[in-house]
């Protein structure tokens, strides 16, 4: 019943609810639904409905505790959806394991000049031009707080970056930022887990710590504060395994739990778009063109340190198959935004279903045993 009523809504999404939200330009619809969504928090009938229809449990097969931290499922929504943590309620009943919220700065950021968000239907990818655009850390974490307080169980990882100004483009101003930002969280108690995202490509002055000099200087006063909770870092699309491998043996030096397996794509000419860009169209490309690079680093990391590294794949998740793929070659988690976005909420029910009948297929009982079976394969060939 629920499987069916999932399906024909899915249905109803496609062909009817998505063709029209694509007429409007997406800055708008994601203004409009992050306002739907608001004002759906504090209608439990609603969240009530979605939870029948759409929602996916199975935590016998499903739920791991990773870092010390419970996860119903391993189906997170990512980063740069939710920016201003309103949504935390809304976004347990659609049935995610989890959800990344922010990126959050130290201080407000209005973002970059609009439009931060251009569609690629075709080719199932957003342009995202955002630039860290939030309410900032004095608003954000208090608002955290507030959500946690109400005993919720969606468990919450805060991705923290530095602001979007001229202000931090140096090195000891950017560390600054960053570690201003940390100290409110720790003090605070906000989230369960954090994520440092080095790799924002977007923000004034790019991406200054995605060298190993310069992620060395940020992780040394990361340590500093002695946070308890776990601290992944989300990292960049773009760099060949060699300078890749050159910051995962930096980030192996410190007190991090675990790796985000990867931002935005930057290179439109390696990505196969199946639709026109004027040249004068910025921003980076999310969904689709992500996800055999960030296939391509799953599998290259899990082989080099998945031992050492929890890792969550991100990057092009529009079904089961594909989120059973990133973790089938090492991620113990995965997120998604833009798969959200063109195949409708219903989306994540439907990957938690389907993925127990995969591992099922391929004889595990619990997901825990997929992770990184590529490998295991490989060296039972060898």
């Amino acid at each position: 019943m629920i499987k069916s009523a999932s399906k024909l809504s899915g249905f109803g999404f496609k062909k009817i609810l998505k063709p029209l939200l694509f007429l409007f330009p997406p800055d708008g619809v994601h203004s409009t639904l992050i306002s739907c969504g608001v004002i759906l928090n504090y209608i439990p009938p609603i969240k009530w409905l979605f939870r029948f229809i759409w929602r996916y449990d199975n935590q016998p097969k499903l739920a791991q505790v990773v870092g010390g931290i419970y996860f119903a499922n391993p189906v997170g929504l990512s980063a740069g959806f939710d920016k201003n943590c309103q949504l935390l309620g809304v976004v347990s009943s659609l049935g995610f394991g989890f959800e990344e919220v922010g990126s959050i700065t130290y201080k407000a950021s209005p973002g970059n000049p609009r439009p931060h968000y251009y569609r690629l239907k075709n080719t199932g990818s957003i342009l995202v031009n955002a630039g860290l655009n939030n309410k900032g850390s004095s608003v954000l974490v208090p608002r955290i707080i507030k959500y946690q307080n109400k005993k919720a169980w969606l468990p919450i990882d805060i991705s923290v970056a530095k602001t979007n100004s001229a202000q931090t483009c140096s090195d000891e101003s950017g560390v600054r930022d960053y570690i201003g930002t940390l100290k409110k969280i720790k003090r605070s108690s906000a989230g369960h887990q954090i994520t440092i995202n080095i790799s924002c490509p977007n923000a004034y002055g790019g991406e200054p710590f995605t060298t190993p000099d310069r992620l060395q200087k940020l992780l040394k006063e990361v340590d500093k504060l002695n946070i308890t909770k776990p601290i992944y870092i989300k990292m960049p699309s773009d760099k060949d395994w060699p300078d890749f491998k050159a910051l995962l043996d930096v980030i192996l030096k410190h007190n991090i739990t675990g790796v985000k397996i990867c931002n935005l794509a930057k290179n439109r000419q390696k990505a196969d778009i199946l639709d026109e860009i004027d040249d004068s169209i910025r921003g980076n490309m999310s969904g689709r063109p992500t996800y055999k690079l960030s296939n391509e680093l799953i599998s290259k990391t899990y082989s080099y340190c998945g031992d050492k590294l929890v890792i969550a794949g991100v990057g092009g998740i529009f079904s089961d198959k594909e989120a059973y793929e990133k973790i089938k070659r090492g991620a113990t988690l995965v997120e998604l935004v833009t798969g959200m976005i063109f195949n409708g909420p219903m989306l994540i029910g439907q990957i938690n279903a389907g993925l127990v009948d995969l591992m099922q297929k391929d004889g595990f009982t619990h997901i825990s045993q997929a992770i990184g079976t590529y490998h295991r394969r490989d060296k039972d060939r060898v």
